[in-house]
C-alpha cells in the first residue's frame, strides 16, 4: 500500500511560521503529531467521512475537526439551512428569529435543562457558568478534576502554563477523578466557599487512558452539591451529542445545573451554548456577558439542523454503533501481531493505546502509518466517529490498519 508524501503541507508550513506564532497554534499544532512529517497540516476539502490535504491524498477523518463534525462534512441539509439563512440575514443591528426557533428546540430536547445562552467557543460557556456560579452563590472557589480541560482561560490551566500566574488559579481547587471522598474534603477545607465544581462526563486526560464514572459517582456528586448549595456544572463540550440526544447527563443518569454544549453543536458551523435549570435563568439574565458575533443567525440555523436530523436519524445510537464495529475489528488485527490495542472511553469517541510499549512510541508510529495510508489517527488525543461514517470505510481502515501493522511488526520485530 503506498504511503503519502506531504511536501505542500511542509512548504506551506514553512511559510506559514514566518508570518503566525507557531505556523499553526493551538490543537491543530504540530506539535502532537509524532512523528510530525507523517501528517498533513492543511486541507483542502472534505466530504462526508473523508477529507483531502493540499498535497491531494484522502483520508478516512476519526479526528471529525477533534468534534466539530458529527453529521458529516458538507452536509447537504445543515448546509442547505445555512445558506438559505445567510441569503436573508447574518450578523444584523438586533437578535435573529432563528434564535428563538433554535432555543425552544433545544430545550425540549434537553430534560434537564430549562434555557438556554448562546455564544461562540466552548471557554465562552464554561467561563460563562462558573461566573454564574459564583453569582449564585457568593463564593469564589470552583473544584474541578486533575488533567481536566475546559478551555484555554488561564484558569482553566494547568499551573506552569506559559503566560499563566499563580493568581489565576489561587480559586481553582483540582481533585482526582472518580474520588467522592476528595470532593467530601474540599468542602469540609473550605465550608462555605465552594461556588461550583466543573466536569467532563467521563474523563478525557491527554497522554492518558479515558476513564468512565464510577458506579453511582455522579449521584453522589449530585447529591454532595445539593446539600451544601454547590453550582454543578457539566463540560459536554466534547461529548455532547456523541452519547445521549439529550445530553451526556441523560446517559449517566443525573441531573447538573448548567450544560456546556459545542463541538457537535452545528456540524462546524461556530457556535456554543449554556443550558441551565429555572433556578439559575434569573442569575443568568443579571451576569453580564456578550460578544460580537453571537447573534449570528447562520449557525444558529445551522445547529437547528443539525440538531433535528442527529434527533431524526437517532444520531448517538449510530455512532456509539458504527464506533464500536470499529473498534472491535482493529483490536482483532492488533491482535493477530500479537499487540495489545486498549481501547477507553465512549465508542463514540474512543482512546486507543497499544499496552505493549509502555513509551508509546510503538503506538505512534503505528498511528502515523496508518494516516500515511489514509486512515487520518493521532496518538495522543481520544478520536471522534460520526454518523458520515461508513462499513466501506471500516473495512478500508481495517485494511490500513492491517497493513500498518505489518511496517511496525518489521521494525520492531518481536521485542513487544
Amino acid at each position: 500500500m503506498k504511503t503519502y508524501q506531504f511536501t505542500k503541507s511542509q512548504e506551506l508550513f514553512k511559510r506559514a511560521a514566518k508570518v503566525i506564532p507557531c505556523g499553526i497554534y493551538g490543537h491543530f499544532s504540530p506539535a502532537p503529531l509524532v512523528p510530525a512529517t507523517s501528517y498533513p497540516f492543511y486541507t483542502a476539502r472534505s466530504a462526508g467521512a473523508r477529507f483531502w490535504d493540499v498535497d491531494g491524498n484522502e483520508f478516512i477523518d476519526y479526528m471529525c475537526a477533534y468534534g466539530p463534525m458529527i453529521l458529516g462534512y458538507n452536509h447537504p441539509l445543515v448546509d442547505q439551512a445555512a445558506a438559505k439563512q445567510i441569503q436573508s440575514s447574518n450578523c444584523t443591528t438586533g437578535a435573529p428569529s432563528v434564535m428563538v426557533e433554535l432555543a425552544e428546540f433545544m430545550v425540549d430536547l434537553i430534560p434537564a435543562a430549562d434555557w438556554v445562552f448562546f455564544a461562540k467557543n466552548g471557554a465562552d460557556v464554561t467561563n460563562y457558568s462558573t461566573m454564574i456560579a459564583r453569582d449564585a452563590t457568593g463564593r469564589k472557589k470552583i473544584v474541578m478534576i486533575k488533567g481536566g480541560y475546559h478551555g484555554a482561560s488561564s484558569w482553566m490551566q494547568a499551573p506552569g502554563h506559559h503566560g499563566t500566574i499563580e493568581e489565576d488559579a489561587e480559586n481553582i481547587i483540582r481533585i482526582p477523578w472518580n474520588d467522592v471522598p476528595a470532593f467530601e474534603k474540599a468542602i469540609e477545607n473550605n465550608p462555605n466557599d465552594i461556588a461550583g465544581f466543573i466536569a467532563t462526563p467521563y474523563h478525557v486526560p491527554v497522554f492518558a487512558d479515558n476513564e468512565m464514572p464510577d458506579e453511582g459517582y455522579w449521584k453522589k456528586i449530585e447529591a454532595l452539591c445539593r446539600k451544601h448549595g454547590i453550582v454543578l456544572i457539566v463540560d459536554d463540550i466534547r461529548h455532547g451529542f456523541r452519547m445521549d440526544i439529550g445530553g451526556s447527563c441523560e446517559y449517566f443518569g443525573f441531573t447538573p445545573d448548567l450544560i456546556c454544549f459545542c463541538k457537535a453543536l452545528a456540524n462546524g458551523y461556530p457556535i456554543s451554548a449554556l443550558m441551565g435549570s429555572q433556578a439559575l435563568k434569573d442569575v443568568t439574565a443579571r451576569v453580564f456577558y456578550t460578544g460580537s458575533y453571537w447573534f449570528q443567525a447562520e449557525p444558529m440555523a445551522a445547529a437547528l439542523e443539525t440538531l433535528k436530523e442527529l434527533k431524526r436519524i437517532d444520531g448517538p445510537k449510530k455512532i456509539l454503533a458504527t464506533g464500536k464495529k470499529l473498534l472491535d475489528g482493529l483490536v482483532k488485527v492488533a491482535k493477530t501481531y500479537g499487540y495489545d490495542l486498549k481501547v477507553t472511553g465512549a465508542p463514540s469517541m474512543p482512546y486507543l493505546r497499544i499496552t505493549n510499549d509502555e513509551s508509546l512510541m510503538l503506538h505512534q508510529d503505528w498511528c502515523a502509518e496508518c494516516t500515511g495510508r489514509g486512515a487520518y489517527f493521532t496518538s495522543h488525543h481520544n478520536w471522534f466517529v460520526s454518523t458520515a461514517h461508513t462499513d466501506e470505510d471500516i473495512q478500508q481502515t481495517l485494511e490500513i490498519a492491517d497493513d500498518a501493522f505489518q511496517i511496525i511488526k518489521q521494525q520492531y520485530g518481536d521485542r513487544f
